[in-house]
């Protein structure tokens, strides 16, 4: 197989991206990996070479010393290493992270899985706050009957809460 750069030599390394359910594939020889810096992290744009030249641009629409606050992490250090320091940069990149994420990903927000220990939890934080805003309501009217119940069940699951923390 060719190198899809230089389009003479072998290709030695590999590289796979799925957009939008379609797989592309990037397929380099020894030279021109070295070229693109694909065995030197420091120096290599995935973001260019996935999507095109240039396309690591997008995210530099912000300042181009925006920094991120909690790591330090710069535009150009996310365009040299394909990725981004820390969770925090999302938010400080926000702006031109998007369309670059949208091209790379099937959208821009994580839907994975959760522990099934996790989604237990989810779920008793969500009935506690159902159960503290009914009380609030109870007591507001002055039905203090079913305030006293609602009372009683957010006690149990304070109780389930504790024991699964």
């Amino acid at each position: 197989m060719l190198c899809d750069v230089c389009k003479c030599n072998d290709a030695a390394v590999f590289l796979t991206q799925i957009l939008e359910g379609k797989m592309q594939k990037v397929n380099l020889c020894d030279a021109c990996s070295k070229e693109k810096g694909v065995q030197d992290p420091t120096g290599f744009a995935l973001a260019d070479l996935l999507l095109g030249i240039g396309a690591a641009e997008e995210i530099e629409k912000g300042a181009p010393t925006q920094k991120c606050a909690v790591c330090g992490f710069t535009q150009a250090d996310f365009k040299k290493t394909g990725r981004l320091g820390c969770s925090a940069c999302y938010i400080t990149f926000s702006e031109g992270l998007g369309s670059l994420l949208k091209a790379m990903h099937k959208g821009t927000e994580h839907i994975g899985k959760l522990p099934q220990r996790a989604h237990r939890e989810i779920e008793l934080s969500d009935q506690m706050r159902t159960l503290s805003e009914n009380l609030r309501k109870a007591v507001a009217e002055e039905n203090y009957e079913t305030a006293a119940s609602l009372r009683d069940q957010i006690r149990k699951l304070e109780t389930d809460l504790a024991s699964h923390s």
